[in-house]
C-alpha cells in the first residue's frame, strides 16, 4: 500500500485534471455513478427485504450494497460523496473554489439523473413484484422513513455516512492492487450500511423509487397489510418531503462529513499542505 500521505498527494494531483475535465464528460462519467450506486441499493433492497429483524437485514442489505461503490472506484465514474474530497486541492491552491462548485454541481445532477434512470428501468423490469408484491411494499416502506426525517436527524447521518465513504475513498486509494482496493470499499461501506445513516446519491434511487412503487395498488395494499401503514402516512411520501426532511439536509450533511470532518484533517494530519503533524 501506499503511505496516507502519498495518497493524499495523488489524489490532490488528480483533482486538477477533474476539475478541468469537460462539463459534458464530467457529467457522463456521474450519470454512470449514480447508476452504479442505484444498482447497489436496488440489490440491497432485494437481499433484505423478506427479513424481519432489522440488524439482520441491514447486515445482508450492507453485504451487498458496497458492490456501487466498487464499481464506481473501479470505472473511474465520478461520484458526488467522494468528490468532496477534492476540498483537500482546493485548500492547497491547485484549483479555485468556484471549479470545485462547479465539479459538484455538475456531479451532484449527474448522478441524480443516473439513479433515476436506473430506478425507472428496474421498475419496469418487474424486479417489485419479488416475493408477490412485498419488495414493492418494502420499497416504499424504505422510502416513506427516508421521507420523514427531521432536518437534524437527516443532516447528522449525512455527516456520518461521508466520513465513512471518503474513508473507503482514500483507503482504496492507498491500496496498489484490485483485491486490496475492493476490500477497502466493501468493509467501510459495509459499516455505513449497517450504521443506517444516509446517503444522498443511494437516496437519489431510494426514495424515487418508493414514489414509483406507490403507484401500484398491489404494492400500497400489501405496505398497508404487512407495516400498518394509514393512507394518510402514505401521502407523506412525495416530492417536498423527499426534497426537503431528506435530499437538502442530507447533501449538506454529506459535504460537512466529507470536507470538514474527513478530507481537510486527513490532509493536515498526514502534513499535506501544511506543517507536518508530530507522530
Amino acid at each position: 500500500m501506499l503511505s496516507m500521505k502519498e495518497a493524499i498527494e495523488n489524489y490532490v494531483e488528480g483533482c486538477v485534471g477533474k476539475v478541468d475535465c469537460p462539463a459534458y464528460k464530467l457529467f457522463m462519467k456521474a450519470i454512470l455513478a449514480g447508476m452504479m450506486i442505484a444498482f447497489g441499493a436496488a440489490g440491497s433492497s432485494v437481499a433484505a427485504h423478506d427479513i424481519v429483524n432489522v440488524g439482520i437485514a441491514r447486515l445482508v442489505a450492507g453485504v451487498v450494497f458496497p458492490m456501487g461503490l466498487m464499481m464506481v472506484v473501479m470505472t473511474g465514474a465520478e461520484l458526488f460523496t467522494g468528490d468532496c474530497l477534492a476540498i483537500m486541492a482546493t485548500v492547497q491552491k491547485k484549483h479555485t473554489a468556484l471549479k470545485l462548485i462547479r465539479m459538484l454541481v455538475v456531479v451532484y445532477l449527474g448522478n441524480l439523473l443516473g439513479s433515476l434512470m436506473l430506478t425507472c428501468i428496474d421498475y419496469v423490469s418487474g424486479q417489485y413484484n419479488y416475493s408477490s408484491g412485498i419488495l414493492g411494499a418494502y420499497t416504499i416502506k424504505v422510502a416513506l422513513g427516508k421521507c420523514n426525517l427531521d432536518f437534524t436527524t437527516a443532516l447528522a447521518s449525512g455527516i456520518l455516512c461521508n466520513i465513512l465513504v471518503c474513508a473507503a475513498v482514500m483507503l482504496a486509494a492507498r491500496a496498489k492492487d484490485v483485491t486490496g482496493k475492493l476490500l477497502c470499499c466493501f468493509f467501510i461501506i459495509l459499516l455505513f450500511v449497517v450504521s443506517g445513516y444516509e446517503h444522498c446519491v443511494a437516496n437519489m434511487y431510494y426514495v424515487p423509487a418508493g414514489m414509483i412503487a406507490k403507484l401500484n395498488p398491489l404494492y400500497v395494499k400489501d405496505a398497508m397489510e404487512q407495516y400498518g401503514y394509514t393512507a394518510q402516512q402514505l401521502s407523506t411520501l412525495n416530492i417536498p418531503n423527499f426534497i426537503f426532511n431528506n435530499l437538502i439536509p442530507v447533501t449538506i450533511g454529506n459535504i460537512v462529513g466529507g470536507m470538514a470532518f474527513f478530507g481537510i484533517p486527513l490532509m493536515y494530519i498526514n502534513g499535506v499542505g501544511g506543517k507536518k503533524a508530530n507522530r
